[in-house]
């Protein structure tokens, strides 16, 4: 294979729309092309070099199923010499490698550890480095391996290679003692990160890394040679929060030209996904996002998981992230997201709801994050229940001072949460509010867990205000939790759209017991989920308190 022509095809396909790509690979294409019209200062595209990586990983054996049974060796897909050529090409005048981050993000199944496993083995012994030290990291040994594992495996049946190169293949590394260089998985429960003089760390799945710890030592210890690399390669995950997200979002931005300079001009990044408005069920969106679509990546399969994820909300989470490569907002999302965003309506006023039966839900789990307050209405229509939702976050100042969560300081600006002095909640400022509330509206009840609220919950029952305890067990949490899902996707219940409520909802996730009882829960401790609580709180008071004349709000769905 010519694969310098073969590279050029393939940006020049992307670019004119022959072959199908979202937007951020038309973007990364685009950049080299224009890159190869006009090189950045100081670098020139070195064909030789860019080459020489592409015919070393096609030496290399699949280790893995019927092609492995075959002894075949590794046949490079045109978007992985893309990939590879201008990484490997560009070089300043004293031959240093131009991108030293590489950041790639493809779905589930598009060979991503088969790409990965050969660069190690390469940069041990073919990228001329003497001592080079090559580690496959990630924060758990077991992840750390996957990557080393496979490059064992492809070495031990690379009799040429050890021969010819000098390679060693212990349990532990792989070596090449000419060179003194050594090729490792790395972890952070199994060595210290201190002191690494990287030549290249290779970081798999780097979405499932909960705290940047590990990639921020790897980022770190690039600068001790002047060739090293820190190659990442994901799927979407869930954390938009964590590393991951942090690193494709400056990625994005250099894509599209927002972030410049000498750190963008030094990353090469590229994300396959589906853009905006695809339909993310149709096979023209699995063929956008999944480049190597009938090749490893199995049509009738991920036709199956589209099928089944478009039914199932429980199914659309991995299916998303894991397929089509699309962010989510927790793992095993319990609501789809989508649905809750279609019944949003930013006219609602609350005070013309006054006249409507109504409750206030409390959610005051904490006294030093995020507390809520939420003010469910019912009014029927064309005999049917609707529900109106008016929600309340309150939050302490110093959460915004101390920059607690990267949100906080914009949707206090916006108005969607009310920050209060202080280092944590008064409560008697979200009582103060109830009392105020409460003379001019139809309220029925004010409802609360006593974990935290109990304090407020006498007071006001001594004022003879409507108020009890509702604990968050599951007999209370079950059925509301599964209503909401419904009125959502019926398209009766309905929000002004408060941002912090939107990300809540997207939080939650379902914890089911044997009998089929689903209570919600968060998948990390920063994913919070007060506010989707409290409403699942007071859609349970109208199930459990209107049986009379509504036995259940799920007769009328």
């Amino acid at each position: 294979m010519n694969f310098i022509e073969a590279a050029r095809r393939y940006a020049e396909g992307v670019v004119s729309g022959s072959i199908p790509a979202c937007r951020y690979v038309q973007q990364a294409c685009q950049r080299q092309i224009d890159d190869l019209a006009a090189p950045p200062s100081g670098y020139q595209f070195d064909e030789e070099k860019a080459a020489r990586v592409c015919e070393f990983v096609e030496l290399c054996p699949h280790i893995k199923g019927e092609l492995a049974r075959r002894g075949e060796l590794i046949k490079l897909e045109p978007w992985q010499v893309f990939i590879l050529t201008t990484v490997f090409g560009w070089a300043d005048a004293k031959g240093n490698r131009r991108f030293r981050s590489v950041y790639i993000e493809v779905p589930r199944g598009n060979g991503k550890s088969a790409l990965s496993s050969p660069l190690g083995l390469y940069m041990l012994a073919a990228d001329g480095e003497e001592g080079s030290e090559v580690y496959s990291a990630a924060t758990t040994r077991d992840q750390a391996r996957i990557v080393f594992r496979v490059a064992q495996a492809m070495a031990r049946k690379m009799a040429g290679l050890r021969k010819t190169l000098g390679v060693r293949v212990p349990a532990q590394a792989i070596t090449q003692e000419s060179s003194n260089s050594t090729f490792q998985a790395l972890s952070a429960d199994g060595h210290t990160l201190d002191g690494l003089n990287i030549h290249m760390a290779i970081v798999d799945e780097l979405h499932a890394h909960k705290t940047p710890d590990v990639y921020d030592v790897l980022e770190t210890g690039l600068g001790k040679r002047p060739q090293s690399m820190l190659w990442a390669i994901t799927t979407a995950g869930f954390n938009k929060y964590g590393v991951c997200y942090k690193v494709r979002d400056f990625v994005t931005k250099v894509l599209s030209g927002a972030s410049t300079g000498a750190m963008a001009d030094a990353t090469f990044g590229i994300v396959y996904t589906i853009d905006d408005g695809d339909d993310p069920f149709s096979e023209a969106a699995l063929v956008k996002a999944n480049p190597n679509y009938g090749v490893s990546v199995d049509p009738a399969h991920v036709k199956q998981m589209a099928a089944k994820a478009k039914e199932s909300a429980q199914d659309r989470t991995n299916y998303l992230t894991k397929h089509l490569d699309v962010w989510v907002d927790a793992n095993e999302a319990l609501f789809d997201t989508e649905h809750w965003r279609k019944c949003q309506d930013a006219s609602l006023d609350e005070d013309e709801f006054s006249g409507d039966e109504s409750v206030i839900a409390l959610d005051l789990a904490s006294k030093i994050d995020i507390a809520a307050k939420v003010s469910l209405y019912r009014r029927e229509l064309s005999g049917k229940s609707h529900y109106y939702v008016f929600p309340r976050f309150f939050l302490p100042l110093a959460a915004i001072e101390e920059d607690r969560h990267p949100m906080y300081r914009g949707w206090e600006f916006q108005g969607d949460i009310e920050a209060t002095s202080g280092e944590t909640i008064d409560f008697e400022v979200i009582e103060d509010e109830i009392r105020m509330e409460v003379p001019g509206r139809n309220i029925s009840a004010v409802v609360a867990d006593p974990w935290q609220a109990q304090y407020l919950i006498k007071n006001l029952e001594r004022d003879n205000f409507p108020a009890s305890e509702m604990r968050q067990t599951v007999a209370n949490m079950s059925e509301a939790t599964k209503t909401l899902d419904a009125l959502m996707r019926e398209g009766r219940i309905h929000h002004p759209g408060n941002a912090v409520l939107n990300w809540m909802i997207g939080n939650v996730v379902g914890h089911y017991d044997a009998k089929d009882n689903v209570y919600p829960r968060k998948e990390l401790p920063g994913n919070k989920i007060d506010g989707a609580v409290a409403l699942i709180m007071a859609l349970g008071w109208f199930i459990q308190n209107r049986e009379q004349k509504f036995r259940s709000v799920w007769e009328d769905i």
